[in-house]
């Protein structure tokens, strides 16, 4: 009994904390070295939220030298998540650089924020 509570206690710490941690509705990490002039943050899917979905979705970015999205592949994430992130990545900015970037941008997506 004692252990199955201080389980639950436990799980409810956690989800606490990935509530704080959760800055926005999805957040997202960048690191190309690239400096992002323009963010879209992404449209949490209303399907996703009624159904209390969360979690992170993986996004490969291709970065043309001038800064624009050359290419967005996700490489994992909940199925409901990933359009959202991959349309939302793809209207980013970066700034200019001599060569073509690929980076891994992560989204945070959390239902509760």
């Amino acid at each position: 009994m004692l252990r199955t509570i201080a389980r639950w206690l436990g799980i409810a710490i956690i989800a606490l904390l990935a509530v704080m941690v959760a800055a926005q509705t999805a957040s997202a990490q960048d690191d190309s070295g690239r400096k992002v002039k323009a963010r879209v943050a992404p449209v949490y899917p209303e399907l996703a939220r009624k159904m209390n979905v969360s979690g992170v979705v993986k996004v490969q970015v291709t970065i043309a030298p001038n800064g624009t999205v050359k290419t967005a592949k996700a490489l994992g994430g909940h199925p409901l998540l990933i359009e959202s992130a991959v349309d939302a990545v793809k209207k980013w900015k970066y700034e200019a650089g001599k060569d073509e970037t690929t980076t891994i941008v992560q989204f945070n997506f959390n239902p509760a924020s």
